[in-house]
């Protein structure tokens, strides 16, 4: 087992502790040390629990209720998958028939858990000492899992016919971590797991939203996914896992439920069929699954609208259509961007709140927002600006948001 901070939890005393801890608080840890410390607990036991009961505090976010029966590393929770976007990976193996999945840097043990949990059998390589206790810990309640520390290049595949993979994307170094963007420099690389799918396995990566459309291998399926409106991740699925007639998809999460806008064809920037038309009764903002996957034409067309400008996400339609994969505004007003009259009309409908969303402009919101507000005085009304560029011609555009569900 590990040697360091989780190493005095993995005793019976440890365990004990960690389990009669409460929600943890931050105002008073400093309080609820020094009694522990008092009750005769060692330092570095105290330290180890408070550490654990802030982790799993956070973790909550993530795993729920779950949370306070697992152990993390504070990298391990920042780099876990979500519990609810874990089991859209585990269906994938479960529906293509997938009975043995490698877990291939498994971390703390999040993807491991859901494919578990649909009784597949699990082996979660992890190459961290610490990181793989807190795996094998998190995994006990499931006798089909195996956690093994290892590389993932090195694991011996014999048996199994799924792989999962979530590649490091950050280096570590004395002054901290740093975000890799070349899928060749994460580890293991984007190369390795193609390698894995030549040779037929149903393989699955978890990859950064950001990864270019000119970094996917061809002949694979990309979901990115959203929830709240957050983009998590772009998933990579090779062979089985794919899904028929479909190449990129967009799946937005959201208190309602899963909704998913797809597409059977690569992306083509220089393909992107759809109108370009003014400012006009309704403007959407497609969430940013829809345009890390590039689908904004596609919406725009599923909307019956048009783009304001071809290379900028902002949509207007004459009519307004329930979405799930935009916020929708209706269009008050159109001004020209100009700080100073942005200003008087501000005073001149006494706004106090102002909401300033952009795109296609190097304006930043909080300052500007600042500026407007400035000397206006405390207004009563909202009011919500939408900053964007139309051809050469900035404009602020005057919204109301519509709350479509």
């Amino acid at each position: 087992m590990a040697t360091d901070a989780i190493a005095p939890l993995l005793t019976a005393e440890g365990w004990e502790l960690l389990a009669s801890m409460g929600q943890y608080r931050e105002a008073d840890s400093l309080k609820l040390n020094a009694s522990l410390r008092k009750a005769g607990h060692s330092p570095e036991l105290v330290a180890a629990v408070l550490t654990q009961s802030r982790l799993r505090t956070k973790a909550e976010a993530k795993f729920a209720e779950f949370a306070h029966q697992m152990l993390f590393t504070q990298a391990g929770l920042e780099q876990a998958t979500r519990l609810s976007i874990a089991a859209l990976h585990a269906r994938r193996f479960a529906e293509a028939g997938v009975q043995h999945v490698a877990d291939l840097g498994c971390g703390i043990g999040a993807d491991s858990l859901a494919l578990a949990s649909m009784d597949l059998r699990v082996t979660s390589v992890e190459m961290d000492e610490t990181t793989a206790a807190c795996a094998t810990i998190n995994l006990m309640p499931f006798p089909t899992a195996t956690v093994v520390q290892g590389l993932a290049e090195e694991t011996d595949l014999t048996g199994v016919d799924g792989v999962w993979l979530d590649p490091a994307r950050r280096t570590t170094s004395t002054s901290g971590t740093t975000r890799l963007f070349d899928p060749e420099a994460f580890s293991p690389p984007l190369s390795f797991v193609e390698s894995l799918a030549a040779r037929g396995l149903a393989v699955g990566v978890k990859m950064g939203p950001g990864i270019p459309h000119e970094s996917i291998p061809a002949g694979c399926e990309t979901q990115w996914v959203s929830v709240d409106g957050d983009v998590v991740e772009a998933a990579l699925y090779f062979n089985t896992l794919a899904r028929d007639g479909v190449v990129r998809a967009a799946a937005v999460i959201g208190p309602h439920g899963m909704a998913e806008l797809t597409s059977p064809e690569a992306y083509d920037a220089a393909n992107q069929d759809v109108a370009i038309g003014p400012v006009e009764g309704y403007l959407y903002e497609p969430d940013g699954a829809v345009i890390r996957a590039g689908l904004v034409a596609d919406l725009a067309r599923r909307l019956d609208g048009h783009l304001l400008d071809e290379h900028i996400a902002y949509i207007c339609a004459p009519e307004l259509v329930a979405t799930p994969f935009a916020r929708a505004y209706k269009v008050l007003e159109v001004k020209p961007f100009n700080v100073k009259a942005l200003k008087a009309w501000v005073k001149a409908n006494r706004i106090g709140v102002l909401d300033i969303k952009k795109r296609g402009m190097a304006v930043t919101p909080e300052e500007l927002r600042r500026q407007l507000l400035t000397g206006s005085g405390k207004g009563p009304n909202k009011a919500t600006l939408v900053l964007t560029r139309i051809g050469e011609d900035r404009v602020a555009i005057v919204v109301e948001p519509i709350n479509l569900h």
